[in-house]
């Protein structure tokens, strides 16, 4: 096996990092509830792994009399960042593989479809010395499923998008991360996001070492 770690190491955060996974699907549940929506699994791929713009799109959509795109916006974001302050919690094994990396001396970066001011929580109380970059959803034009977080997450720490991994946990994640280049890790967390050449799925990162994270390892999975 190459000994040779990833030039960098490039995070997801909902779902991945830290349990906000739950938090964005009740926040979206209680705005499309007040607009007389009640939000169940069909609605899983417009919800779960994206930005708040295009939920928003999407519920204005299936509910075309209520509010305007831009008010549905902000009352996503309200609930969202509501719920995510004081209720971020570390998923299993996360702390370790940080810690990990960190000894190892491997650059880390956040790159997520949530706004701003909530990665800045999330990082924050993570330790924000542990991350040299993050990409939230105001960073870029496009966001996941385009390639365009982990290009600029990569771009910004100076290396290659082939010479990075990704941790994701949603099939927009991985879109993202493989569009760039990325080799990736992949949470299952539903029963699409199988296994790949360049792609390994775990049950959980408790599971997951920096030999996990070897790039010459990734692309025979």
């Amino acid at each position: 096996m190459s000994s040779v770690l990833p030039a960098a190491v490039l995070f997801d955060m909902d779902g991945t990092l830290v349990d906000t996974e739950q938090l964005w699907w009740e926040a979206v549940e209680d705005v499309a509830g007040r607009v007389g929506y009640a939000l169940g699994p069909t609605d899983t791929a417009d919800v779960v792994g994206h930005a708040i713009e295009h939920t928003a799109t999407y519920l204005h959509a299936v509910v075309p009399e209520g509010p305007c795109v831009h008010e549905l916006s902000d009352a996503l974001d309200a609930a969202f960042t509501d719920r995510v302050r004081g209720r971020i919690e570390p998923l299993p094994g996360v702390v370790a593989l940080l810690d990990a990396l960190a000894e190892a001396e491997v650059p880390l970066a956040i790159v997520s479809a949530s706004p701003r001011h909530v990665v800045d929580l999330v990082r924050d109380a993570l330790g924000s010395a542990r991350f040299a970059v993050t990409v939230a959803a105001e960073d870029v034009a496009r966001t996941k499923p385009d390639p365009a977080p982990y290009l600029a997450a990569a771009t910004a720490l100076g290396v290659e998008p082939s010479a990075c991994v990704a941790v994701e946990d949603t099939v927009v994640g991985v879109a993202s991360a493989e569009a760039a280049g990325c080799g990736v890790v992949a949470v299952r967390t539903t029963a699409s996001i199988v296994a790949a050449p360049g792609r390994r799925v775990v049950a959980s990162l408790a599971v997951v070492g920096l030999d996990d994270l070897r790039p010459a390892l990734l692309a025979r999975a």
